[in-house]
């Protein structure tokens, strides 16, 4: 049996390099595409997390011991407080809000993706720390101005900031490994 010389992060790069769109425009190619693929983590996120919560409580753990500390305050937080049970209103919540999670990932990875490459095209091709910021902050600040009906000013810095400082280090972190 003859050994690939390929791994995983080979499978990982080609994956990236390749597009799953041709809209005409290397811009509206790359936020469908980063747009469908993050829309995927977000639609299985939100369906891992309920199976993970049906199966404690099918169980009969209680979950409010479970989790992070500031969660462990004896009432039961679930994402999908609707679901529980076997009725079509179980299974149109599981919907319903694993189709706004994944829009959320995709709208956040397009706008992300969009504005480093517009960035990216407006400093003559320069693709470095400061492009990941700028388009972490915006992408940041964004996604807290419409992921929460009540977000105010002090969210919107905060959600700039973590963005800036989380797309700078992965692109940091990107040329060390």
């Amino acid at each position: 049996m003859e050994k690939s010389g390929r791994n995983v992060m080979d499978e990982i790069r080609s994956f990236e390099k390749a597009s799953l769109f041709d809209l005409g425009h290397p811009l509206l190619n790359r936020i469908a595409d980063s747009f469908v693929k993050a829309a995927g983590v977000g639609a299985l996120q939100a369906v891992s997390r309920e199976a993970y919560f049906t199966v404690v409580d099918g169980a009969g753990f209680d979950s409010s011991n479970l989790g992070p500390p500031s969660e462990n305050n004896g009432s039961k937080k679930h994402r999908f407080p609707n679901l529980r049970g076997e009725s079509s209103k179980s299974l149109d919540a599981l919907v319903k809000n694993t189709g706004k999670e994944s829009l959320q990932w995709g709208l956040a990875a397009g706008l992300y993706s969009g504005i480093a490459y517009g960035m990216k095209e407006a400093r003559g091709g320069a693709h470095d720390w400061r492009n990941s910021a700028v388009a972490g902050a915006l992408t940041g600040a964004a996604m807290a101005m419409t992921t929460s009906e009540r977000t105010n000013h002090e969210q919107v810095v905060q959600s700039a900031l973590t963005g800036a400082a989380i797309s700078t280090a992965a692109n940091l972190l990107s040329n060390v490994f």
